[in-house]
């Protein structure tokens, strides 16, 4: 009776079918009880990086005042969002929801700043980027089950974490140009790196959008320039129209049309720009952000210095495999130890390594 439930969900035909999921690199009996997308948006937020997400910066750090979003209450509303809209296309919500929750677990403590600071200390190392750091969390650094390294998620919510803001092959990008992280996965579970996602990773990238433009302007001016409604409400029309035009059969289609579907009309794009200009000049170099940032970026670089320098600082069972590893692996490690860190953690950490009365 479980399985019948989810197996007769009324979805459109260019929505992803749970039923006919590509799987999981791992092979699993399936539920009575849970499409597998959501088993996969389950186990996402049971793992320990989801619930680091409400220590972790979104603009505001988290000492700076209590009723700023961090970057667990800006997933959630992502996902709010993306479930709203995939309701009302007929896509499948759990899959939808899923990648917006997992969307932003590759985030650094401190936002976009401890980004920079880590990624300029990996210069030599593969650099950082947080979408890969999230399939490392999904696919290896989360330790949850004794037959397999991290959460054994279905091809689609992958596919959806690694490109749900485009193909990553376009624009004569090469493979070689793509951080190792995704490459080396994608060895044994092939994501398509040159095509788009489905419709419901393409809607999650939008939910996004529309989640941060409001309440970024909600937490920096308490002021909003429109509601989210107005923008949910434009995707809706805009999507309509594209799927329409494009006469799509399958979600097979939507992979292979080249350019995305779920999108903003032209004119509340321009207005998406206008917004995002107005929080850059306004909000995001703002002088008492840029000290904050200024200071997440020391905080990165000191730890990430003094950590690959001396190994033997950090705790087990880090310390025993970075000591054991080359140059090019124990600088992974420490960038995937400071990575997982929370805002507080981070700070705490550069106190007691640094604070010669801790």
């Amino acid at each position: 009776m479980g399985e019948e439930m989810w197996r007769n969900q009324a979805l459109a035909p260019f929505a992803t079918l749970p039923w006919q999921t590509r799987g999981r690199l791992h092979d699993e009996p399936s539920s009575p009880s849970r499409s597998p997308f959501q088993r996969d948006r389950d186990r996402i937020i049971h793992s320990t990086a989801f619930r680091r997400l409400k220590h972790k910066t979104q603009v505001f750090v988290y000492h700076e005042g209590d009723h700023y979003r961090t970057r667990l209450t800006h997933s959630l509303e992502v996902a709010q969002i993306a479930r709203t809209i995939c309701r009302v296309l007929r896509l499948d919500e759990d899959l939808g929801e899923a990648v917006a929750l997992a969307h932003d677990l590759g985030h650094t403590p401190f936002g976009h700043a401890g980004e920079e600071a880590l990624h300029a200390a990996m210069k030599d190392h593969g650099g950082f980027d947080h979408n890969a750091q999230t399939l490392r969390i999904l696919t290896k650094l989360e330790e949850r089950y004794a037959e397999f390294n991290g959460l054994n998620l279905t091809w689609e919510t992958l596919e959806g974490a690694v490109k749900h803001n485009g193909p990553l092959l376009k624009e004569g990008r090469t493979l070689s140009q793509l951080p190792a992280a995704i490459v080396e996965y994608c060895q044994d579970h092939d994501l398509e790196l040159d095509g788009h996602a489905g419709p419901e990773a393409q809607v999650a990238a939008l939910s996004d959008d529309i989640a941060y433009n409001n309440h970024d302007i909600d937490d920096g001016l308490r002021a909003g320039l429109f509601e989210i409604a107005d923008l949910r409400e434009d995707v809706l029309i805009e999507t309509r129209r594209r799927l329409k035009d494009a006469a799509l059969g399958s979600v097979a289609d939507i992979r292979a049309l080249g350019r995305p579907v779920v999108a903003f009309s032209e004119h509340m794009a321009a207005t998406d720009r206008t917004v995002k200009a107005f929080l850059y000049k306004r909000m995001y170099e703002h002088w008492r952000l840029n000290r904050s940032h200024s200071k997440a970026r020391r905080v990165v670089a000191d730890l990430f210095g003094l950590l690959f320098a001396e190994p033997n600082c950090l705790p087990s069972p880090w310390r025993e495999r970075a000591e054991l590893a080359g140059p090019h692996a124990r600088a992974r490690l420490v960038a995937d130890y400071i990575a997982g860190m929370t805002d507080r953690f981070a700070l705490d950490e550069h106190r007691r390594l640094f604070d010669l009365y801790e």
